[in-house]
């Protein structure tokens, strides 16, 4: 039956109840938010979802709490909050109201999962303090809804109500922005891995547009791979391959004699008619035409292979 009501407790709001309502509220738009810690508001009824509150964890009633006597633990003994508890019911659902294609749904589900809410329930159960990011504890998403809870001299009655509603908004920008993140890069995945299969033996990665390639490219395998090509608005791009995900090394840069130079500069130094921009850092350059760009990327190649072969 779909819930009329979702239930969460009245009061200072945390964010884990925060987010379960972001998850909730696009399954049930239609629904009543209730903030209420009333008897008959928090027993399990068919018209209702009851969530951080309640004293019970019971699905097929569906209240979702984690404050009781043996609350309910991840398969890794970690803690749950409420919105772990609702992530693992609803969160499927979510993503495919979301518009995740199937076959990707999985995999979303467990990246936001480890990525996400985890760390959202770590925190809310006291095994993870936020003082763990340093200067940058105030900053983190849980600290960040906080700070919209009413000032202690707030008297207004609906101030709690109106600041946990802000906190919901907010919360759904971030949530929306990642799971479309991790949907994106599924997406590239699929393209890149096109793209390698079409470049064959070649150095050279041809990419329709700019893209996450990176994860596609380790996957593959493909190391022998040292640049990628991107359409940019009107210009065409070439650009390195970082060897890790930190640092910022390439497995080979452009050539030296390119780094800084623009327009007549790099025709000149390059040879190429349409060159028109370098990096200092050698990292990336650019183009006014797609020939133009080829052209860079099969000298750039040419001698990142010499400068290998003269050094190996």
């Amino acid at each position: 039956m779909t819930p009329e009501y979702l239930v969460t407790h009245s009061g200072g709001f945390h964010a884990d109840e925060v987010l379960s309502t972001v998850i909730l509220t696009r399954l049930f738009p239609q629904a009543q938010i209730i903030r209420s810690r009333a008897p008959e508001w928090i027993t399990p009824a068919q018209d209702r979802i009851i969530y951080d509150v309640g004293g019970a964890y019971d699905a097929e009633t569906r209240i979702f709490d984690h404050h009781q006597r043996g609350a309910p633990l991840r398969e890794d003994g970690q803690p749950l909050s409420s919105f772990g508890l609702i992530w693992r019911h609803f969160g499927r659902d979510y993503l495919a109201a979301f518009g995740v294609p199937e076959a990707h749904i999985e995999t979303v589900h467990g990246s936001f999962d480890g990525g996400f809410v985890l760390p959202v329930d770590l925190v809310d159960n006291g095994a993870l303090s936020p003082s763990a990011a340093g200067l940058l504890s105030g900053m983190t998403l849980p600290g960040l809804l906080e700070t919209l809870k009413p000032v202690f001299d707030d008297t207004d009655p609906e101030a709690e109500d109106r600041g946990f509603g802000t906190a919901v908004t907010i919360a759904r920008a971030f949530v929306e922005a990642r799971i479309a993140r991790s949907a994106a890069k599924l997406r590239a995945e699929g393209m890149v891995q096109a793209a390698i299969a079409a470049a064959g033996d070649g150095h050279v990665l041809d990419l329709p547009m700019g893209m996450p390639f990176r994860p596609a490219v380790v996957k593959a395998g493909a190391d022998h791979l040292l640049f990628v090509i991107t359409p940019r608005g009107s210009e065409w791009t070439l650009g390195g391959i970082r060897r890790a995900d930190e640092g910022f090394e390439l497995r080979a840069d452009l050539p030296r004699a390119w780094a800084g130079l623009t327009n007549e500069a790099l025709e000149a130094a390059s040879g190429v008619k349409g060159a028109s921009f370098c990096h200092n850092g050698r990292f990336i350059a650019a183009a006014k035409t797609r020939e133009a760009i080829v052209a860079m990327a099969e000298i750039a190649v040419r001698e990142a292979l010499a400068e290998a072969a003269a050094t190996a």
